[in-house]
């Protein structure tokens, strides 16, 4: 079993050399989201900082769960866009930071994952949340090419 390769975008780790643990997750659901900062807390003795999103024309009554799973399992929460489709994503993220009233909050999602990785350290973590697998950004109908996994390698490169 210790053979098998990962899933891709589930619990996968990034890793570019820095001196932190990088995961990038699926994760969508408020419990999903209490999982995973869970796990990953339990090998980080450092500080946890969570980056996640919600996605647009999708369950709205989620999110301000999904904000609070954030902000109880990590020590730091960047609330960022995560295809908010037709919706405006400062709004979701409002409604996200019902349940997180201390977190970050940075639209765009490139930035907020820059944000996350400025914040770590040495045994720390950043929990790239929400995407995972997927590879594009869905705005008003258009679909930009976005992989987290990409996107968090080049920020870690620098």
């Amino acid at each position: 079993v210790g053979d098998l390769p990962g899933v891709p975008g589930r619990m996968e780790r990034v890793d570019a050399g820095q001196p932190f643990l990088a995961v990038v997750d699926y994760a969508h659901t408020p419990d999903a989201v209490a999982r995973l900062l869970d796990a990953v807390r339990r090998v980080t003795p450092g500080k946890v900082v969570v980056v996640l999103g919600c996605g647009g024309d999708r369950d709205r009554g989620k999110r301000p769960g999904m904000g609070r799973a954030a902000a109880e399992g990590a020590d730091v929460a960047v609330l960022t866009s995560d295809n908010p489709r037709s919706e405006d994503p400062g709004q979701i993220l409002a409604e996200m930071a019902a349940g997180a009233p201390d977190a970050l909050r940075e639209v765009d999602r490139r930035a907020a994952i820059a944000l996350a990785v400025s914040l770590a350290g040495p045994g720390d973590a950043v929990v790239v949340a929400g995407k995972g697998h997927e590879t594009g950004q869905e705005v008003d109908g258009v679909v930009t090419p976005f992989d987290d996994r990409d996107v968090l390698r080049e920020v870690l490169a620098g």
